[in-house]
């Protein structure tokens, strides 16, 4: 039995990357993510924290692009290379962290909301109404001044803003998943609230729940780099710090435009690598814009 099921996950495995890989941009997505995860992971076997060391910088300040700074220096004469480098492990981390909480946390919110009727499944979307109106960066940003700046308070603060959209498709699609006949044919038969949530509708929300995840990786790594800007940073030097210091130093009245427009292009690189990932991963996952294709 142990051998079929992993034959049938190889083949489901097999026609997922066989139909993904039609997708050039959402391969080209896939890349640019693995390319920047794998930088992040082996950073500290080449570079430490001393490239951010204000005290141990030995280059020019604001020196342009050479061959020896190929993204130049920073206002104490760091290399933003080595210094976006480092950066991309706070970055990614905040970003896959909170988007993580995110999805559970709107996860069960939805599946709950979408299962148990009457006030429970009401007084849960009353919530979610709540926070749904809710400034998300504001109230972010109120959170990270309150808790104060390290990396799990970012984390926290934009895991708990901005969970309600996911909550509000959860629901929606347990709502339908649970009208389907062999929903009341497993309540006939002696089903509980756990055997149908887990059993038959986790499976049915799952392929959504991926796609949003990769979404919601991409709006959390902006949402970090937005607080950083705004003074509510992790202490720890991140591509939205960099950004922060750009405009704290006057890069922009400097001519300094290296330091300014790197870290920027390196959000706005791995946030559209995660959007297309994340589109390629619908339209793979969701029969109706397969058929569509």
């Amino acid at each position: 039995m142990t051998s079929v099921a992993a034959a049938r996950r190889k083949r489901a495995l097999s026609r997922f990357w066989a139909e993904y890989r039609h997708h050039r941009a959402g391969v080209a997505g896939l890349v640019v993510l693995v390319a920047a995860v794998l930088l992040a992971l082996i950073a500290p076997l080449f570079i430490g924290d001393e490239v951010t060391s204000v005290v141990e910088s030995v280059g020019d300040k604001f020196a342009p692009p050479s061959l020896g700074e190929p993204f130049g220096t920073d206002e104490s004469g760091r290399s933003i290379l080595l210094m976006m480098w480092w950066g991309s492990r706070t970055s990614l981390l905040i970003g896959f962290l909170a988007a993580l909480l995110s999805i559970v946390i709107g996860l069960v919110v939805g599946v709950a909301a979408g299962h148990f009727r009457g006030w429970a499944g009401a007084a849960l979307m009353r919530v979610t109404d709540w926070f749904l109106v809710l400034p998300s960066l504001v109230t972010a940003l109120v959170l990270a001044a309150i808790l104060g700046g390290s990396t799990w308070t970012i984390i926290m603060a934009i895991g708990i803003t901005t969970w309600p959209s996911t909550a509000r498709l959860i629901r929606a699609q347990t709502l339908a998943v649970e009208a389907r006949p062999y929903i009341e044919r497993s309540k006939a038969l002696g089903g509980g609230h756990w055997h149908i949530t887990t059993r038959h509708v986790l499976p049915n929300v799952a392929p959504l729940l991926l796609a949003s995840t990769t979404l919601e990786v991409a709006s959390a790594i902006v949402t970090e780099s937005t607080l950083a800007f705004l003074g509510a940073s992790s202490n720890r030097t991140s591509w939205g710090t960099m950004l922060r210091a750009s405009y704290d130093f006057g890069a922009a009245t400097k001519g300094a435009w290296w330091y300014i427009t790197l870290p920027g292009l390196a959000i706005l690189a791995v946030v559209m690598a995660f959007t297309l990932v994340g589109r390629a991963l619908e339209a793979v996952l969701n029969p109706r814009l397969r058929r569509a294709a």
